[in-house]
């Protein structure tokens, strides 16, 4: 009878102490907060551009903690394939989510083009493991606030991994209610008192949830319905900027062209302004409520956006220069970002990385900072940026992009790579390709296609293997193409630079 009794405290004194172990790893991993703007160019942040129009005080602080990426990039010019991308470590393609969802697919495709673009899937399907359903495994606490448009009823984040969301639904933008202001008409977000301000609500929302979870590991995801449409601001925040608006010199050119479209050449615009400091303002609650719990120094912080600025159409709010273009093409100003990571004990302060990197590597990069096993066969095109966090050399390999579609702000179907410091665009309308030489031609002015023609081959080939590895879909021929019908084949891209 005695040994029995031994035998049992002895097994239960080890399963106490084995919970207990376990309890302590799991504590003292470092939590995980991510911010994610909407169509946030590259050039929009002071840290970024210390000429900007903007005012982004809190983002500029952030870079200055951790490591500034110059070359970070989102792996699609519009939002869905991005955040698709981030979640899955997987390049859009593989989870067929090519274009924003809500766009029209070919067979209701209303415009008469060259080509019709190819289908794509309007969810993310609940079989693919995301980096919530990763660190929700681990014991983690998970949390998302703000735009999720990967999906309908039944594929909000709440079935993707996050125990709690805060106004992740099915829409690209703050469409109902008041739209930007209390009341929301967003059923994964009840409503504040009249006039309240979303950004801030999202934030207070977020800074609750890491209070509630001092004392355990979490993963805060903060995914901004901000700068999307419809631009909206606070109202002292439009007159300030209206007022700073007038002290710009007016000499220099206010637009340019696209193909057939105007693309914005000035930063002025004052309700983006608004919008974008209501954005930083955001933030800055966040981090404030990380420094009042005591994490911040076992936070790793995160932020980018899903797309780069929108300066070709709806408002054409901002612009991207020196970057060409905007949100909708595969130029520079659609798909490099701003990209800051503050990992505490593993970045340098003020560092700056100009490895180029893109959105698929934050998965296994956050689980390696995690101290979590990596998952080569889920996150299959990501890479872990931990080396180059600790200041060191990684050889990330050619990134990819392909954008089978035509986005609404006047870019057409096309595909790029780049690799070191050369860059390809293949247009599918025709097959037409442009190089550039990014460390020399930033701007993607001068195409060099034609007298480095071995290039273009290398890279070419490149790029079409990527594309039947990853099983990307194409367009195809639209049968209702007619030059007399008023579709034609797009303009080759023209450069207009001030």
């Amino acid at each position: 009878m005695f040994k029995r009794l031994r035998f049992w405290t002895g097994l239960s004194l080890l399963l106490l102490a084995a919970a207990f172990t376990s309890w302590a790893a799991a504590a003292s991993r470092p939590n995980i907060l991510f911010f994610l703007a909407d169509d946030f160019g590259y050039m929009d942040i002071g840290a970024n551009n210390p000429k900007t129009f903007y005012e982004t005080p809190n983002l500029d602080g952030l870079a200055r903690k951790g490591m500034r990426f110059t070359s970070g990039y989102a792996a699609c010019p519009v939002c869905s394939p991005t955040r698709a991308s981030i979640l899955t470590g997987q390049y859009p393609q593989r989870v067929g989510i090519t274009d924003y969802i809500g766009a029209a697919q070919p067979e209701k495709w209303p415009r008469p083009t060259r080509l019709l673009p190819a289908p794509y899937r309007d969810r993310l399907a609940l079989e693919e493991t995301t980096l919530a359903e990763a660190f929700k495994a681990q014991g983690y606490a998970t949390f998302f606030a703000g735009k999720w448009h990967l999906g309908p009823t039944n594929y909000w984040p709440e079935n993707q991994g996050f125990d709690i969301n805060m106004g992740g639904i099915d829409r690209g933008g703050p469409y109902g209610g008041n739209k930007y202001f209390s009341p929301y008409g967003n059923p994964r977000l009840p409503d504040g008192p009249p006039g309240e301000h979303l950004p801030d609500r999202l934030a207070t929302e977020t800074a609750k949830f890491i209070e509630a979870n001092r004392d355990r590991p979490f993963l805060a995801y903060l995914s901004f319905y901000s700068v999307h449409t419809p631009l909206m601001a606070r109202e002292d925040l439009r007159k300030k900027y209206e007022a700073k608006a007038k002290t710009l010199p007016t000499n220099a050119p206010a637009w340019g062209q696209e193909r057939e479209r105007k693309v914005r050449l000035v930063q002025d615009h004052a309700v983006y302004a608004g919008m974008v400091e209501a954005m930083d303002q955001a933030v800055g609650k966040v981090l404030a409520a990380l420094d009042r719990a005591g994490l911040a120094e076992r936070t790793v912080v995160v932020f980018m956006s899903d797309n780069g600025g929108l300066s070709t159409s709806e408002g054409h709010p901002t612009s991207n220069l020196p970057l060409r273009a905007g949100k909708g093409w595969l130029y520079e100003g659609g798909i490099r970002e701003p990209w800051i990571v503050r990992a505490p004990g593993v970045t340098k302060p003020g560092s700056v990385c100009d490895t180029p990197v893109t959105s698929t590597d934050f998965f296994p990069t956050l689980l390696e900072l995690a101290g979590l096993p990596l998952q080569p066969e889920r996150h299959r095109d990501g890479v872990s940026l931990v080396p180059l966090l600790r200041g060191g050399r990684l050889a990330r390999g050619p990134l990819f992009w392909h954008y089978p579609h035509y986005g609404n702000q006047g870019g057409a179907p096309s595909g790029a790579v780049r690799d070191g410091d050369w860059k390809l665009i293949e247009w599918y309308e025709d097959g037409s390709l442009e190089l550039f030489n990014l460390r020399d031609d930033l701007s993607e002015t001068r195409n060099l296609a034609a007298a480095q023609p071995d290039k273009v081959k290398e890279l070419h080939a490149k790029l079409a293997a990527w594309r039947q590895d990853v099983k990307a879909v194409m367009p195809t021929p639209n049968p209702e193409f007619s030059p007399q019908a008023g579709g034609k084949k797009a303009a080759r891209p023209k450069a207009s630079r001030p």
